[in-house]
């Protein structure tokens, strides 16, 4: 899945009365939240986050992140976050990362741009969601 968007009321807000569901998601997720400065091309990136792309510290380029997920959606999330550099959008995709385990984490992130005005180079805020699973590789 590999999603933008320049709407920003595509949801309507979750009514106060609905019960928190913090705790029955992080049963099957683990989210962390990440956010780029367009005008250095900096990602920051959690601990955890780091630790599940295998990056040694918190903050790292486009391509070093892209270069994590699987080699078929490179273009893929390449492009989003290209779209999303250019005017104020949301998007979503989800790819695996590389384990060195032969295995593939699946790995969901969403994230929003804004800040283009006054001349303004933007930032890009999101998170990531880890589900609590990995599917393993097999050879072919």
């Amino acid at each position: 899945m590999f999603k933008i968007s320049r709407r920003h009321d595509a949801l309507a807000a979750f009514p106060a009365n609905q019960p928190d569901m913090g705790q029955s998601l992080s049963n099957f997720f683990i989210s962390e939240a990440w956010s780029s400065d367009l005008s250095s091309g900096v990602i920051m990136l959690g601990e955890h986050a780091c630790f599940m792309h295998g990056l040694p510290h918190g903050e790292c380029g486009l391509l070093t992140l892209i270069r994590c997920y699987d080699r078929s959606h490179h273009a893929k999330v390449l492009e989003l976050f290209e779209q999303a550099s250019t005017a104020p959008s949301r998007f979503c995709f989800s790819t695996n990362l590389l384990t060195p385990a032969a295995a593939q984490q699946p790995v969901i992130c969403m994230g929003e741009s804004s800040g283009f005005d006054e001349g303004r180079h933007g930032q890009i805020s999101g998170f990531f969601l880890f589900p609590r699973f990995e599917n393993m590789r097999f050879a072919a």
